[in-house]
């Protein structure tokens, strides 16, 4: 395997300063982390992924070391970002990755901008609509953050110097293994979320909610036409054991497949790595750019 670096940059786009990482050469390919995490996430992938690909992965509008600005949050601009930031690199079409959060982003980028992507993975999510539409008891308790992180200001205030709290209790309920994230995987998230404003950031990303969903509920008859990948551990509670997400990703894209990933909760990438990027490699694999 040959040595990748791994390139830092910033740039301005869609009004905002982006933070991306960088590796590889070949067609393009990018991943889009969720919550509670940053690019880190794919730490796992990128090295892997960066062998056949040119690799690119942001940080979200409000995560890491990208901006937060107050608003613009809502699920289309946060794509938006995204395309400006493709335009700024003079990329035109991608194969995109998307896990939790960023999965939602990736989603509404597909449903916006289909002549832009090549193909789509999304890893252990469940779209903002289907969640709205089904909700119920069950879900609410099993979703109870995506209400607590509602709330405005409450949640900044008791998370403030709280933050290894906060994170260890998502990291070690969500995983299959609650060891997973562990070392200096861990303190990573801590010094993301230590940073001013990320915590506020993070919260604004669910606090668009009911826009992510009303812009949802529009082209909901809409499928995804683009060959699509959906990822999911088969051990989260609130995912691959609540839903049958085969029928709910049948339900949003005519060319789907599907793979539940055994011993993994809500972060496959960093708790099955190994399976991740067999899975993705054999996906992407035609995508020639």
């Amino acid at each position: 395997m040959k040595d990748i670096e791994l390139v830092h940059h910033t740039v301005e786009a869609n009004g905002i300063r982006q933070h991306y990482v960088e590796a590889g050469d070949g067609p393009t390919v990018v991943l889009l982390h969720g919550f509670p995490e940053t690019y880190y996430a794919w730490r796992h992938q990128i090295p892997v992924l960066a062998q056949h690909f040119r690799v690119i992965a942001p940080d979200l509008r409000g995560y890491g070391a990208t901006d937060k600005p107050a608003a613009g949050y809502d699920k289309r601009t946060m794509a938006n970002d995204l395309l400006a930031l493709l335009d700024k690199l003079d990329i035109n079409r991608i194969a995109l990755v998307g896990h939790d959060r960023g999965a939602r982003v990736a989603t509404r980028f597909a449903k916006d901008h289909p002549h832009r992507l090549d193909r789509l993975v999304v890893m252990d999510n469940v779209p903002t609509r289907v969640v709205a539409e089904r909700l119920n008891a069950q879900i609410a308790k099993a979703y109870w953050f995506f209400l607590f992180h509602q709330v405005p200001d409450l949640p900044e205030a008791l998370i403030a110097g709280n933050e290894r709290v906060w994170l260890r209790h998502f990291f070690t309920d969500w995983c299959y293994d609650p060891t997973a994230i562990s070392g200096d995987a861990f303190e990573e998230y801590v010094r993301a979320y230590q940073a001013p404003g990320a915590v506020r950031g993070a919260m604004s990303d669910y606090r668009a909610n009911a826009e992510d969903v009303a812009q949802d509920k529009v082209d909901a008859h809409v499928p995804i036409k683009v060959p699509t990948l959906a990822l999911w551990g088969a051990e989260f509670y609130a995912v691959g054991k609540m839903f049958d997400m085969a029928e709910v990703w049948r339900s949003m894209a005519t060319d789907i497949r599907t793979y539940a990933i055994a011993q993994a909760g809500h972060m496959p990438q960093e708790e099955q790595p190994k399976i991740v990027n067999a899975q993705l490699l054999d996906f992407l694999q035609s995508w020639k750019g």
